[in-house]
């Protein structure tokens, strides 16, 4: 039996930081009211030449990195992205040739703030299948250049940035549990992009504050485990509220739920590995943990996977 899992994990985010303070000089807002109903402090917007590939391809090497790996080991790239930069070639094809590979497959994945999730569990597919043994999946987005400056709630909310990882085969013991993956076509009304981003944040909320803890239990369960066997829990980081919420029903104290919503803002695809690997410099995630990762974005989509961290 195989052992799959995050080998490596790597992120990026731009230089410039947008506090509340700056907005509160660009649109009808302020510090409190952004905080208390979302809790986000600042986000980094792109800048300049800076874009989901630029963003991609240097969290990509430092996943790379730490996996201990070159690109030329690698068999696939899968980018998780809602903000390409042309319909076409893919993020993906465009990372691996700022990489310096070729020959390989690349595709990009479209199902928004779950992105990452889905690009995690096709790689453990191909590696369980032995088609592949090394998988770059990345979550890069520039999501600022779907801002509708004239609606305030949506317009604090979103930031820019770029999560990797490498899955590869782990040791015994470590590696992907258990996962769940689903879509709801009839929600894709409730937050959608055209050209910028409309939500339906009640909507959305009600959607997330039941899809989270729902299919955290479901992977917890498939993988034969208590909740009270999680040692962190990584949400896809949208809102201090919902991620609040889910932490509650699943009876979680704060110190085991990771929270960077404050610094960054919502990065939709980005946000879980920017996640993972901010915990994994503070120390809250250590080798050896049972880890529940949890997504849900527009579609409306949701994927949630367990895993023993650790290579």
């Amino acid at each position: 039996m195989k052992h799959i899992g995050i080998k490596g994990i790597g992120t990026y985010v731009p230089f410039k930081i947008v506090t509340n303070h700056d907005l509160e000089k660009k649109m009808d807002t302020n510090d409190e009211w952004i905080r208390t109903r979302t809790g986000i402090t600042q986000r980094h917007f792109a800048e300049g030449d800076e874009n989901v590939v630029s963003m991609g391809v240097k969290a990509a090497q430092k996943a790379l990195d730490s996996a201990g790996i070159k690109a030329e080991d690698l068999d696939m790239i899968l980018v998780a992205t809602a903000t390409a930069n042309h319909r076409f070639p893919s993020v993906a094809n465009q990372i691996q040739r700022d990489l310096g590979i070729k020959g390989i497959p690349t595709m990009d994945l479209a199902a928004a703030c779950a992105g990452f999730m889905y690009g995690v569990i096709n790689a453990y597919h191909f590696i369980s299948a032995g088609t592949y043994k090394h998988i770059l999946v990345v979550g890069t987005e520039h999501l600022s250049q779907l801002i509708n400056w004239e609606d305030r709630t949506t317009a604090v909310l979103f930031g820019d940035g770029a999560g990797a990882a490498v899955v590869s085969e782990v040791s015994e013991g470590k590696g992907i549990l258990s996962f769940e993956l689903g879509s709801d076509g009839n929600g894709g009304k409730h937050l959608y992009d055209n050209p910028h981003i409309v939500m339906n944040g009640r909507e959305v909320f009600k959607f997330a504050v039941r899809q989270m803890p729902e299919s955290s239990m479901n992977v917890i369960e498939k993988a034969g485990l208590q909740k009270e066997d999680v040692d962190f829990l990584v949400p896809h980081q949208a809102n201090i509220r919902i991620i609040d919420a889910a932490r509650e029903r699943l009876g979680l104290p704060e110190e085991r739920v990771s929270t960077t919503v404050s610094r960054y803002g919502n990065t939709s695809a980005a946000s879980i590995p920017m996640a993972i690997d901010y915990e994994l410099q503070q120390g809250k995630i250590k080798d050896g943990d049972t880890i529940v990762l949890v997504g849900f974005g527009g579609g409306l989509t949701w994927g949630a996977i367990c895993l023993v961290w650790g290579k």
